[in-house]
């Protein structure tokens, strides 16, 4: 819960950031001259990459709440397994072992979207984020694919 908390409430502080960045980029094209209009259009840009973004990692986000609340209904979602260090970081060789084992059942499984969201999981404790977010992304298609059907 404290991290949608803190997800909404950055989020919100964007919005806010790119409602004050785009009236300044207003403001400066309705000086009228070349240089203040290019720099207008040029900040009007910013806050509008800005919000596809964060609609995007919202929408991300969703979307993989939706698969994880349902697989935790079937009774599905990966046990943590992992061995820790005294600190409480995620043991590399643990994290390695149990990366192996769901990488196999989504080999074995390339059509169901339980076994990638277990290995995004897998990737995520791995620390390798890039690969974990296309796994995950590929779990959410093949959902959205079996619920199309």
């Amino acid at each position: 819960m404290r991290a949608k908390i803190t997800y909404f409430l950055l989020a919100a502080v964007l919005v806010v950031y790119f409602v004050l960045v785009g009236s300044r980029g207003v403001l400066l094209i309705e000086q009228g001259t070349a240089v203040t209009i290019a720099f207008g259009v040029a900040v009007l840009v910013l806050p509008f990459i800005g919000a596809w973004f964060l609609w995007h990692t919202t929408r991300f986000a969703r979307r993989a709440g939706r698969l994880a609340r349902q697989l935790e209904a079937e009774g599905g979602l990966p046990v943590d397994e992992l061995e820790r260090t005294p600190s409480g970081r995620i043991d590399r060789a643990s994290a390695d072992a149990v990366f192996a084992r769901r990488q196999a059942e989504a080999e074995q499984n390339p059509d169901d979207w339980r076994s990638w969201f277990r290995l995004a999981v897998a990737y995520h404790d791995a620390r390798d984020t890039p690969r974990a977010r296309k796994a995950m992304q590929h779990a959410i298609a093949l959902h959205e694919a079996a619920r199309r059907d």
